[in-house]
């Protein structure tokens, strides 16, 4: 509790300095913008008959400008199933128009599934590709780059390859990765990305590839990423998901969104690589199907979700877990 209260105390702090900052630039503001979501959830094993109740995240943001080329982010859970964690702490320097430089700890760039949140998800589970095979946070550096009069945006970055929970560590090698995406009009996404990582003993290289459409009532999208252990250690891992969301307004009491998804997601076997150990993670497949009611106010969205998990293939030891989710998300 007294972290949260530090937190908490911190972050206002800096609002109330920011705010005092007067701009030469009257279309510039210095005030900082709070964001958070809260997703309380409850879950059956539909084989087993066993439940849990989760407070899964309660995330609070604060992020802004110090400068007109000059901004920050900071992010924090403060109740993953029960632990709080520092997500993300970076700064950015915008160095000419479409070229930036950020540093600090956030997300690699690598992939698309990986970078959505509780705010905007679309199932109540992460696709396992996101999940188990690149769930990267890093504490590092990245050039971004938006070639002018084009839609495609380039990134690098170089990072610790260690936890980010262990600033302190020499390492004698970095972990990279690189991403570039191009936005078409007609409403195409395309993503491609590479990622090279050493958490433990063993260098994984990992290969992305997204495309997505997203225009009128629909959403459809495809991801597939790649995963070679050097000198051999393990077999390659194929992961990969395709899904669809489809959405229309509609006036259902508080109610003013509906929309229903379904997704096709699985992966090889595949092995974590830890500093402490590999960890390995059967192969398996899945089809989510669900359906969410919103009510969108202004910057504010309370969701509805549920969602049934069935497991059409799993090489663990036992029965595969299938699932019922219901889910109650707040986000601001």
């Amino acid at each position: 509790m007294n972290l949260i209260k530090k937190i908490f105390l911190t972050a206002v702090t800096a609002a109330a300095a920011l705010s005092t900052f007067a701009s030469d630039d009257d279309a510039f503001s210095y005030l900082p913008e709070f964001h958070g979501a809260i997703r309380s959830r409850w879950e059956a094993d539909t084989r087993t008959g066993d439940q849990r109740f989760q407070v899964r995240n309660a995330r609070l943001s604060i992020g802004g400008n110090v400068a007109p080329s000059i901004s920050y982010f900071f992010q924090t859970d403060l109740c993953d199933r029960g632990k709080i964690k520092i997500l993300d702490a970076w700064g950015r320097l915008q160095i000419t128009k479409g070229l930036l430089f950020q540093a600090g700890q956030f997300r690699m760039p690598f992939g698309v599934e990986a970078f959505y949140g509780p705010a905007n998800y679309y199932f109540s589970n992460l696709a396992f590709l996101a999940d188990q095979v690149m769930n990267y946070r890093a504490v590092g550096a990245k050039v971004g780059y938006t070639l002018p009069r084009t839609p495609l945006t380039l990134e690098f970055g170089a990072f610790n390859p260690t936890a980010i929970g262990e600033h302190n560590v020499w390492n004698r090698t970095l972990a990279y990765s690189g991403k570039a995406l191009m936005k078409f009009g007609d409403g195409w996404t395309v993503s491609a990305g590479y990622a090279s990582i050493k958490p433990g003993a063993t260098r994984a290289n990992l290969i992305d590839g997204y495309a997505g459409f997203n225009r009128g009532h629909w959403l459809v999208a495809a991801e597939y990423i790649w995963e070679h252990y050097c000198n051999r250690a393990y077999k390659d891992v194929h992961s990969y998901l395709i899904f669809a969301d489809w959405h229309k307004a509609v006036d259902w009491g508080v109610f003013n969104r509906w929309s229903i998804q379904a997704r096709f997601d699985g992966m090889t076997d595949h092995f974590s690589i830890t500093q402490t150990g590999d960890v390995f993670d059967a192969a398996r497949d899945r089809i989510t199907v669900g359906s969410t009611v919103s009510y969108k106010y202004k910057k504010v969205n309370a969701d509805v979700r549920l969602n049934y998990e069935k497991y059409v293939k799993w090489d663990g030891e036992g029965k595969s877990p299938d699932r019922f989710v219901a889910e109650l998300i707040i986000h601001f």
